[in-house]
């Protein structure tokens, strides 16, 4: 895949510190870490609750990306919201109704930041996002091949397709 430039994409995937963290099926879990996911394509979706166009276009678009790859197992989906505003809208509350919404059985995570990123999400903080909905993904040697929120969902699965 080709195309703009942001933030980390060609460089190694850095390690997050994403505290919260819920199942498939939305209840807490131990924090997930990247590390737990090496030797597997990461497909991270970064969204907030409150943001339209997460809902008429990132959501959708990961939807179609896990009904269609969901099986193979060699592929992880993650959704995590990045908050770096809104932070009373943008609540752990709001990010389940939001897994639940969309039926994604895929885990999600609070990313509120903390001192460390001036208050805003880990992920955005660290990977160099520029806002939502975001997508980021990352090979199995913890590349960041991708990187934007320019998203064209069946370009996307053919890619991952062919990688994995």
């Amino acid at each position: 895949m080709t195309g703009r430039s942001y933030g980390l994409a060609g460089h190694k995937a850095p390690e997050w510190n994403v505290p919260i963290w819920v199942d498939g099926k939305g209840n807490k879990i131990d924090p997930v870490k990247l590390s737990d996911f090496d030797g597997k394509f990461k497909v991270i979706y970064c969204f907030q609750s409150w943001c339209p166009g997460c809902h008429t276009s990132g959501l959708p678009s990961l939807q179609k990306m896990v009904a269609e790859l969901k099986d193979n197992e060699n592929i992880v989906f993650l959704a995590v919201q990045t908050v770096f505003e809104g932070e009373s809208q943008n609540t752990f509350e709001k990010m389940l109704e939001v897994q639940k919404k969309y039926e994604l059985e895929i885990p999600f995570g609070q990313d509120n930041g903390d001192e460390s990123t001036r208050n805003i999400s880990n992920i955005m903080f660290n990977y160099r996002t520029g806002g939502t909905p975001w997508f980021i993904f990352i090979d199995k040697e913890n590349n960041v091949v991708f990187n934007d929120f320019h998203l064209n969902t069946e370009k996307a699965i053919e890619y991952i397709k062919g990688v994995v």
